[in-house]
């Protein structure tokens, strides 16, 4: 069972920096789950959302944004004792955690950055390591032209027609919202050859659920609980 930590240990610290991601790997968490986007200086960073404002004291769309000017915000994600830490680029984020024997899920939140996303990821040496998913299949479907032998998750609601999809472009995991996963889907992906990575886990309740149906993996905001579960079965 591979233990992602979203966007690192995001329901503690501020999401998608070095300090939430060393959070997770403190809890237990053997992955990391993180988004990527470019800057308006072409600079790919670790952001999730389209703007700044949710999770930071800037406002505006993070492309309209230089790394400089992202560097100076202040992101605070869920925090609400006045910590804050500072956006990461993918490059800063590899040279810290390349160096750990932990899986990677690397979520391309945009178009046009799969060839130096995956270009990058080689150059730290983790293709074995990683995971390319996106919500988007056009995004997968091109790291798989760039490179057939990359792994490809595709973000869904985990129908049987997203499985069959999938295949079509030689796709490694599907990877759907946890309180849509059934016993009967399980049965049907693993019968596909497909490895099932769920997300969205809001629950403790749904994570013991994903556990007993079997899933490879889970991208929770909260490794230490699943790491103190895994540890009781």
């Amino acid at each position: 069972m591979i233990n992602y930590a979203h966007r690192g240990a995001s329901e503690y610290a501020p999401e998608n920096t070095l300090s939430s991601f060393y959070l997770g790997l403190l809890q237990g968490a053997n992955g990391i789950e993180t988004d990527v986007q470019r800057t308006k200086d072409g600079e790919l960073v670790l952001f999730h959302d389209d703007t700044v404002d949710r999770v930071s004291d800037g406002h505006g769309k993070l492309c309209d944004h230089t790394l400089k000017e992202l560097k100076s915000l202040k992101i605070y994600g869920n925090s609400t004792l006045g910590f804050y830490d500072r956006a990461v680029t993918l490059r800063e984020f590899l040279e810290k955690f390349a160096q750990y024997d932990i899986s990677f899920a690397i979520e391309l939140k945009g178009a046009g950055i799969e060839e130096d996303t995956l270009a990058m990821i080689k150059e730290f040496g983790l293709m074995d390591k990683t995971t390319f998913t996106s919500f988007q299949f056009d995004y997968i479907k091109k790291i798989k032209q760039l490179d057939p032998a990359a792994r490809v998750g595709w973000l869904t609601n985990g129908s049987e027609e997203d499985a069959a999809k999938l295949l079509e472009i030689c796709g490694e995991e599907i990877a759907p919202k946890a309180e849509l996963v059934t016993a009967e889907l399980m049965e049907k992906w693993r019968s596909c050859g497909l490895g099932v990575r769920a997300w969205g886990l809001s629950s403790v309740a749904l994570m013991k659920k994903m556990c007993s149906l079997g899933v490879d993996g889970m991208t929770v905001n909260f490794p230490d609980r699943l790491t103190q579960y895994l540890s009781t079965l």
